[in-house]
C-alpha cells in the first residue's frame, strides 16, 4: 500500500496534534491541524466560534479547510474531534489518504481534558459520555485503529508499524 497522506481522527484530547507533529517529523513530512487552521482564518479560539456562531458553522468552515488540505500529499492532518462526523469530510479524508483512528480509552479522555472551556462539547460529562459513543461508530469506519494510549512517539511507532512505514 503507497501511503502519501495520513488523517488523524479520533475523539477530542485523543492527542491527534501531538501525534501529527511527531509523526510527520518521523516521516520528513508537512503536519497541519484543522482546528488550528480554522482558529487563524476566523481570527478566534475554537471555544469563541461554538458560542458565537454554534456548531453548524463551525463544521461548515471546518469542511472549507479540509477540502484546502486536499491537493497536499506527504503530509498529516489531525482532524478536529468531530471532522470523521461530517458525511462529506468523512468521505473526502477516505479517498485522499489513509484515515487513522487514534482510540483513546474515555477515562483517558476525561484526564486529559482541560477544565479552562477551551473544549466547549465537555462541559457536560453526561453529554461528552454520548457523544463519545456515538462517535465511536463512526471512527471505527477509519482505514487503521490504533490505541492511542501512552506517549506520541510510541503511537507514531504503532501506525508506521501498521502501515509497514519505515
Amino acid at each position: 500500500m503507497t501511503v502519501d497522506k495520513i488523517y488523524l481522527v479520533g475523539f477530542m484530547a485523543a492527542g491527534k496534534s501531538t501525534v501529527a507533529r511527531s509523526l510527520s517529523a518521523r516521516l520528513g513530512w508537512r503536519a497541519e491541524d484543522v482546528d488550528e487552521l480554522i482558529e487563524v482564518r476566523e481570527r478566534a479560539t475554537v471555544a469563541d466560534i461554538f458560542a458565537r456562531h454554534g456548531e453548524p458553522y463551525f463544521r461548515a468552515v471546518e469542511r472549507e479547510i479540509l477540502h484546502l488540505l486536499l491537493p497536499l500529499r506527504h503530509t498529516v492532518v489531525a482532524t478536529g474531534g468531530g471532522t470523521f462526523m461530517d458525511p462529506e469530510s468523512q468521505q473526502a479524508i477516505q479517498r485522499d489518504g489513509t484515515s487513522v483512528w487514534l482510540d483513546v480509552p474515555l477515562e483517558t479522555i476525561v484526564a486529559r481534558l482541560p477544565s479552562d472551556g477551551r473544549r466547549p462539547l465537555s462541559a457536560d460529562r453526561a453529554q461528552m459520555e454520548r457523544l463519545f459513543l456515538m462517535r465511536q461508530a463512526a471512527y471505527a469506519r477509519a482505514h487503521l485503529r490504533v490505541d492511542a494510549s501512552g506517549p506520541a512517539e510510541l503511537v507514531a511507532d504503532r501506525i508506521l508499524e501498521a502501515l509497514r512505514i519505515t
